[in-house]
C-alpha cells in the first residue's frame, strides 16, 4: 500500500462520527446497511451523514450500491486489511514473538480481550 493511501484512510477514520459509521457498517457485513439506517442509529442528520459516508468511500473504506430506493453501504475489508498491514508491516523489527500477540488479537476468531475492571 502506498503511504498516501494509508494516510487518506487513517485521516478518514480520524473523526469520531466517521469511525462510528465505519464500525457500524463493519458490524453489518456481509449484507451492508442502508444510509438512512446508519443516520438513524447514530442519530446524525442525513445530509451530514451523506458527507461522512462520502469521505469514507473516497478513502476506499466503503462502497455503495443502489438497491431499489436505498443506498446500501458495505465495508471494503480488503482496504482495511491493507491499512492494518501497512501499519504493522515491519512490526517489532521482524521479531515474531513480539508481533504474535498483536496478530492473535487481530484474528477474527480470537475472543475480544477482557478490558473490564476487576474489583
Amino acid at each position: 500500500m502506498e503511504k498516501i493511501k494509508a494516510v487518506t484512510a487513517l485521516s478518514a477514520l480520524g473523526q469520531q462520527t466517521r469511525i462510528d459509521v465505519f464500525r457500524l457498517i463493519v458490524q453489518n457485513e456481509p449484507h451492508g446497511i442502508a444510509a438512512g439506517d446508519v443516520a438513524r442509529q447514530l442519530q446524525v442528520p442525513q445530509n451530514t451523514m451523506s458527507t461522512h459516508l462520502g469521505i469514507l468511500v473516497q478513502a476506499g473504506l466503503l462502497r455503495s450500491e443502489r438497491r431499489s430506493r436505498s443506498i446500501i453501504y458495505r465495508a471494503e475489508l480488503d482496504q482495511l486489511r491493507a491499512v492494518l498491514l501497512f501499519l504493522i508491516q515491519d512490526c517489532c523489527g521482524g521479531n515474531d514473538s513480539l508481533c504474535q500477540p498483536l496478530i492473535d488479537d487481530l484474528a477474527c476468531c480470537s475472543p475480544t480481550p477482557d478490558v473490564s475492571p476487576t474489583h
